[in-house]
This record gives C-alpha cells, structure tokens and sequence, in this order.
C-alpha cells in the first residue's frame, strides 16, 4: 500500500472496510470500557499516514472479488486528508479515556465513529471540509492577487 496507491486511488470497498473497524472498535470499546481497543484503528491509522501502508486495508485486500482497478477508487490524497481527521479523533478519545476525561473521549469518539458512519452510508464529512478548506485557500489566494 504505498507509492502505487498514489498514482491509483484506493477502492471503495477498502475505505469502507477502514470505515467500519473504525465504527466497532468505538462500539466495542463505549459497550466493554476497555479503552484499548481504539489503539487498533488508531495505530493502523497512523501506520498509513505516516509509511502509507494501513494493515486494515491490506487485510481487506484478501477479499476483494475483482481486481483493484475493477472497483471505484477514492481519491488518495482525499482519504489521508480524512484519516489525519480520524487519528485525531482517536488519539483524543483514547487519550481522553486514559486520563479520566469521560465527557472528552466519549465526544471525541462519537464524533469519529458518526463520520465514519456517515461516510459507510455516503456523505462524506472529511471530504466536505477539505473542499470548503481549499476553496477558502483559493478565494484567498485570490483576493491577494487583485
């Protein structure tokens, strides 16, 4: 999972995959309070950030059906600009947790598990934000030009 993801995307069907252990660790870990299962998503998170390669998705690679190219690819950039979100969020809610600050994590999980909730179901809130952030970089850019 690493340059050639660059150039190609990434199918749906791992984005959601991502998605969804994303979703049942928060579900687990609010139903068990064992507050280490947000390291999974959290670690496989940070794991592509920062190498490019995420071991959810290259788990699910396994059950693809069809080539990689036979499915619609997510913008690369797009989904890093989402996981940088997510790991955010994880690491404030596990860190939260940790620190006794129930209200805090419970907040910061809740927030990354109804994004990726939302996104399994089509609507992508990263993807919203990233594009009103680059439109206001653009405006910006141009006003400054005038």
């Amino acid at each position: 999972m690493g340059k050639d993801i660059k150039a190609k995307g990434i199918p749906r069907p791992l984005v959601k995959t991502n998605q969804a252990v994303i979703v049942i660790s928060v579900l687990l870990t609010w139903l068990t309070g064992q507050h280490w299962i947000l390291a999974i998503p959290l670690a496989a998170g940070l794991s592509g950030l920062l190498f490019g390669y995420n071991p959810v998705m290259k788990v699910g690679v396994i059950f693809l059906k069809k080539e990689r190219s036979a499915y619609v690819q997510e913008d690369w950039e797009q989904q890093q600009f989402n996981q940088s979100i997510a790991v955010f969020c994880l690491a404030a809610g596990l860190i939260s947790f940790l620190a006794g600050w129930n209200i805090a994590a419970y907040i910061f999980t809740a927030l990354v598990a109804v994004a990726a909730t939302v996104a399994i179901l089509g609507f992508c809130i990263g993807c919203f934000i990233h594009y009103q952030w680059r439109m206001y970089n653009y405006r910006r850019k141009q006003g400054s030009t005038q």
